[in-house]
């Protein structure tokens, strides 16, 4: 998880940015209270709270990872 007001999240983000250059995906997973509350209750994000930015967030990252899996078997 991502959080931007952290330097040292910034650093390596830009980092991994530079070293693998278009393979890092865009989408970002926002720290999260509802992401960090859903393990406690035994539930994925996706149950405990599927509205929450960080469940939406990672609805969007699998959907850029099968977006950019369907445009590489396509090439």
């Amino acid at each position: 998880m991502y959080d931007p007001r952290n330097r040292l999240a910034n650093d390596v983000s830009e980092q991994l940015k530079r070293h693998f250059g278009k393979l890092v995906y865009r989408t970002v997973i926002p720290r999260n209270v509802r992401l960090a509350e859903a393990p406690s209750y035994g539930t994925p994000a996706m149950y405990y709270d599927k509205s929450s930015t960080g469940a939406k967030a990672y609805l969007a990252l699998a959907g850029e990872i099968i977006n950019s899996k369907n445009k590489s078997a396509t090439q």
